[in-house]
């Protein structure tokens, strides 16, 4: 044998060595090819769904927004007029109700003077002369037996 017949000999067996390893490659790169369809044909088949299920709940949501959306109107408008019947009320009642209080009140004050002496009044002024006033004791205990009878 000669160095030309071991040099082709230990060319073709790294030849076929190679195209070993080539086939070995393109046989696994096929497999994970179908791997990768398969995987690609379920998920397509269950994003199908999932994506009609999605659009039927934006429809619903959608819909209760706009129910939402009315009955928001609807309070806005309730709130409006029962401002307006607050002001309304409150016009019509709240002077005359304020006058009446007020008159009681005076009424009240008047009928407790006219009934009761002062409180301040324990000495009485004579023509630049200042008395004490003589019953300052009798006038203070009727006030407090006042409510007990």
């Amino acid at each position: 044998m000669t160095g030309g017949e071991v040099a082709g000999i230990l060319v073709a067996v790294f030849w076929a060595i190679l195209v070993s390893f080539i086939a070995l490659v393109l046989v696994r790169l096929a497999q994970t090819l179908k791997a990768a369809t398969r995987l690609v044909a379920d998920i397509s088949e269950q994003a199908v769904p999932l994506l009609a299920d999605a659009s039927a709940t934006v429809r619903t949501a959608n819909t209760q927004l706009a129910r939402v959306d009315s009955i928001t109107a609807d309070v806005q408008e309730v709130t409006a007029n029962a401002s307006a019947l607050s002001s309304t009320v409150s016009s019509a009642f709240g002077g005359p109700l304020v006058k009446v209080a007020a008159f009681s009140y005076g009424v009240r004050r008047a009928i407790g003077r006219k009934t009761e002496p002062r409180a301040d009044s324990r000495s009485t002024v004579y023509t630049g002369r200042t008395v004490a006033d003589p019953l300052p004791s009798a006038r203070r205990g009727s006030r407090r037996t006042r409510g007990k009878g």
